[in-house]
């Protein structure tokens, strides 16, 4: 057995907002919608995020996640540039000791969004 791909489903109440967050800001592309399901899917090169309105069975009051999605890039200085003027900032650009140079910023709904490149392949 072999996993393929992980797809996270990003729960939120403002879809359209989160939609223009992750088109506009973050250049992804809207593959699909479903304004019935309140749904929908964008994808930017290999990922792909899936958007959902909570359905009514499930609690929800505010979008929550414990953790962060973390993003690998080819050049984490250009995609820095890009962002850092248009996004709330959680910790800007730096190199750690695990080997990574990252940032991170929080999207429309809260939620962690972090961005690195081992810096051994930095140029």
């Amino acid at each position: 057995m072999k996993l393929q791909a992980l797809r996270p489903i990003f729960y939120t109440t403002e879809l359209e907002a989160t939609i223009r967050f992750y088109v506009d800001i973050l250049g992804f592309e809207l593959g699909e919608k479903n304004d019935d399901w309140g749904w929908a899917s964008l994808f930017k090169d290999a990922v792909e995020i899936m958007l959902a309105q909570p359905n009514l069975h499930t609690p929800f009051e505010k979008p929550v996640f414990t953790g962060s999605f973390y993003f690998n890039t080819d050049n984490v200085d250009a995609l820095w540039e890009k962002l850092k003027d248009n996004v709330k900032i959680c910790y800007e650009i730096a190199d750690f000791e695990w080997g990574m140079r990252e940032f991170a910023i929080y999207d429309s709904n809260g939620y962690l969004l972090q961005f690195g490149q081992p810096m051994n392949d930095l140029p």
